[in-house]
């Protein structure tokens, strides 16, 4: 019996897996062509790995990380996030998951610029309908746990750019997501501070967060557990790595 069958049945012999995908395809109709973007990935994630996701331009890695974080549907096969079918399901439903079981996390930043750091947090909170007192709170914890907080009245453009992805880095937590995806954390980023940054996702690691991350570079990947390429739509290597 295939782990896909094991959660359909619900005899599921590994309640660790966080992230199940079974001959996940995405197809788009491009103008009457048809492009395959993925084209059969299955893959499971266990709870607490950290996984990079990488793979040159038009493997897929975007696409997979779409439908891994519910902004996209696939066109076949399944995905299961945290013991539930999610590939089958509306949008109104894919919102309600998206909010409670994944955190984002993106290359630009994406703060509101006149918002303080703190504010910045808790919007998530706010769109969740927590009272101000517990959303202060919660956001003060996140920005404690990616080391800001001494910067939670600051604006983005009284931050560094490291500082600000930090905030980015808190927001995600702010909900305790199932799963932190990120997508080219480190893009806008010199080198220096990408290393600051993948510090601070490998202490959220070591903290218990499931992290999966997509980037095109090497020596960022190299900062994960586990690394899966993909190529032409299909996982051509899954590789776990040293510590």
């Amino acid at each position: 019996m295939s782990l896909a069958q094991q959660f359909r049945t619900g005899d599921t012999p590994l309640p660790d897996i966080i992230i199940l995908t079974h001959k996940l395809a995405r197809a788009y109709d491009m103008g009457g062509e048809v492009v395959r973007a993925l084209r059969g990935v299955s893959l499971q994630i266990r709870r607490n790995e950290y996984v990079a996701i990488m793979g040159p331009s038009g493997s897929g890695k975007s696409t997979l990380m779409n439908l891994i974080g519910c902004l996209d549907t696939p066109t076949g096969g399944e995905y299961w996030l945290n013991g539930q079918k999610v590939s089958d399901l509306g949008d109104d439903a894919l919102a309600r998951i998206r909010n409670k079981e994944i955190g984002f996390v993106f290359q630009t930043f994406n703060l509101l610029p006149r918002a303080t750091a703190l504010h910045n947090v808790e919007l998530p909170l706010i769109y969740a309908g927590l009272g101000a007192k517990e959303r202060r709170a919660q956001a003060a914890q996140a920005l404690e746990r990616v080391g800001l907080g001494d910067r939670m009245e600051h604006r983005p453009n009284e931050l560094s750019g490291g500082q600000r992805q930090r905030v980015a880095i808190a927001r995600a937590l702010v909900n305790d997501p199932s799963i932190l995806l990120a997508d080219e954390p480190t893009g806008n980023l010199d080198s220096a501070t990408s290393g600051e940054i993948m510090e601070v996702f490998g202490a959220l690691h070591r903290q218990g967060q499931t992290v999966v991350m997509v980037t095109h570079e090497h020596d960022i990947a190299a900062h994960a557990a586990r690394v899966v390429t993909l190529r032409d739509g299909l996982v051509a290597t899954d590789q776990r790595q040293a510590a």
